[in-house]
């Protein structure tokens, strides 16, 4: 049993951990990306209604120390790697640390390791396409599946979520003994995300790792939202819109989110609104609308495709663990 001051990895999880980091930084190098670093203290943040950062003053009088500049500990080097795509960046990555609060479980600690990475001039498939590769490079567990979040819920549920009225995803739930938590209402995002992470996650990435995509266009985050005038996939033509953002999952655990990515500053603006909205409704402080994110979009964002992966759990598949207490030196409640 390890001492109190000791690591919550074991050393052979550690050397696992330092190889699967030498890999990833050989794949990206191998395709011609550059490793940048980027602020983990910012002025701006990510607005997302179930993403909460760490506030932090930066104090100009130590003598006074909560008195001073409100900044942020980032949720995602997103912002910032965007902008180095705006200044005339091309391919770039990224290994940080991220900081998320009131995320501490066998799969969350509040302080984490990211891999993220971006490549103007790909879309969702090329995006995609480097994902599965990298999977494939790291974890060995053979070719990715590729599936439509429709084809998802159609082949367990026998739904169609983009079109399924609140009534109908209600009663999924009920098929199913999923219990719903107070509160959710009418919320349609909240009972399509309850029926993703209860019903279909777990069976996700069983036997190889699955790319779910063409996620709900009400859950776009930062993803471009494709017409229904221009959706046609081998699943079938759709009449409504669809997010060009895709996940990876392995082992029915969540491991990376992919957009092909949004260019237009006004489009941000108002998701940034709607984002605060929904963070007012859910009892939460609203967070910065402006950023130099808008100003780096209003004066041209490449067209790119970009994923964040949280490395951590990437090891803890790769070392069979159930816990990324068991790849993590020290965790939080040992930090």
């Amino acid at each position: 049993m390890a001492s109190s001051f000791g690591p919550t990895a074991s050393w052979s999880n550690l050397e696992l951990r330092a190889t699967l980091l030498r890999r990833a930084r050989e794949f990206f190098f191998e395709r011609g990306f550059l490793e940048v670093e980027t602020p983990l203290l910012s002025a701006d943040v990510v607005i997302d209604r179930h993403l909460d950062p760490i506030e932090v003053i930066l104090p100009e009088d130590p003598r006074q120390p909560t008195a001073g500049r409100r900044m942020w500990l980032q949720t995602s080097p997103e912002f910032a790697m965007k902008r180095l795509l705006a200044a005339g960046g091309k391919a770039i990555y990224q290994v940080t640390r991220a900081f998320r609060a009131a995320e501490i479980g066998p799969l969350h600690n509040p302080e984490f390791t990211m891999l993220e990475w971006y490549r103007v001039g790909d879309a969702m498939h090329e995006g995609m396409e480097l994902l599965a590769d990298l999977a494939e490079s790291l974890l060995q567990r053979g070719p990715t599946e590729r599936i439509s979040y429709a084809e998802a819920f159609q082949r367990r549920l026998n739904i169609d979520p983009h079109t399924a009225p609140i009534d109908e995803l209600r009663g999924a739930a009920a098929a199913d003994h999923i219990s719903a938590p107070a509160g959710l209402d009418d919320d349609r995002d909240g009972w399509l995300d309850l029926l993703l992470v209860e019903a279909i996650q777990p069976d996700l990435g069983r036997g190889r790792p699955a790319i779910l995509y063409d996620y709900p266009a009400t859950q776009a985050a930062l993803a471009r939202v494709r017409g229904a005038e221009v959706w046609r996939r081998e699943s079938g033509v759709g009449s409504y819109a669809v997010a060009e953002r895709f996940e990876l999952y392995v082992d029915g655990i969540e491991l990376a989110n992919g957009y092909h990515e949004l260019l237009d500053p006004a489009v941000l603006r108002i998701r940034n609104r709607e984002g605060n909205s929904a963070r007012a409704r859910d009892g939460k402080r609203p967070l910065p609308e402006e950023s130099l994110l808008l100003a780096a979009m209003d004066a041209g964002l490449p067209a790119s495709s970009g994923v964040a992966l949280g490395f951590d759990r990437l090891v803890m598949i790769a070392a069979g663990a159930k816990s990324i207490a068991e790849v993590l030196a020290f965790p939080v409640d040992r930090a």
